[in-house]
């Protein structure tokens, strides 16, 4: 399935700055017709399109709340992420960066799985490279964004069969408050963003969205990790497709 944003309803978790903002205004400019722009503050966009969205993703309280104002969705970007520096010493670190990266990212989508099911819709996880390579500046980051590349896997497999597309983002260091400090080549978030939803547009599995991430994207595509899922993918039984 290779969905277009035209026409397309879209949610945006950790809306609010970086990555987030980027994505809402890159969905916009290609056609959403509505887009929730969800965060932990409130997301002023002057366009009649966005409705904002308070969402922790790491409070279920509040994902319920929103799912609530959510009336149709077709393309759920689960973008809100956290990282702080550590030296695998911290396990508060590792719970605080599992607690968005991963388990966030897993509630929300549970939550609103049943809008994108009857809407064929789907599932954006933005991952990073540091989930194939670990970065040692950021081990604990590392390791939730690498858990993270599993469970997008493991969903891919199992919505395959009920008409839900699931799209990992794979990009290197992209130029915002989280990373800004180091010196290491960026991109901008508004070329993340629009490598992101081109990547969605065509139907990629695995999206590649800046130029250090397009330099692994082929070694990737041909290699024996994504042979190894794809074998594995075809051990889940088919399921009837939802109606």
């Amino acid at each position: 399935m290779s969905p277009t944003i035209a026409g397309k309803t879209v949610l945006v978790t950790g809306a609010n700055r970086g990555l987030g903002r980027a994505l809402v205004d890159e969905a916009l400019r290609r056609g959403a017709t509505r887009v929730y722009a969800a965060s932990r503050q409130p997301v002023v966009v002057p366009d009649e399109r966005v409705t904002p969205l308070i969402m922790d993703v790491t409070d279920r309280a509040q994902i319920h709340e929103a799912l609530d104002q959510v009336e149709s969705l077709d393309v759920l970007i689960n973008n809100a992420g956290v990282s702080v520096p550590d030296d695998l010493s911290d396990r508060i670190a590792f719970e605080e960066h599992l607690a968005v990266n991963l388990y966030g990212t897993l509630d929300v989508t549970e939550a609103f799985l049943p809008s994108l099911v009857r809407s064929h819709g789907a599932v954006v996880n933005v991952v990073s490279l540091s989930a194939v390579a670990a970065g040692p500046v950021m081990p604990a980051y590392s390791v939730s964004k690498a858990a993270l590349m599993s469970a997008t896997q493991s969903l891919r497999a199992l919505m395959a069969a009920r008409g839900v597309s699931v799209h990992a983002v794979l990009p290197g260091p992209i130029d915002t408050d989280m990373v800004r400090a180091l010196d290491i080549p960026k991109t901008s978030p508004a070329d993340v963003a629009r490598g992101t939803l081109d990547g969605v547009e065509r139907g990629d599995e695995e999206i590649f969205p800046d130029p250090m991430a397009q330099s692994l994207a082929d070694g990737w595509r041909t290699g024996v990790a994504k042979e190894f899922e794809r074998q594995n993918a075809a051990m889940v039984q088919a399921e009837p497709a939802a109606a």
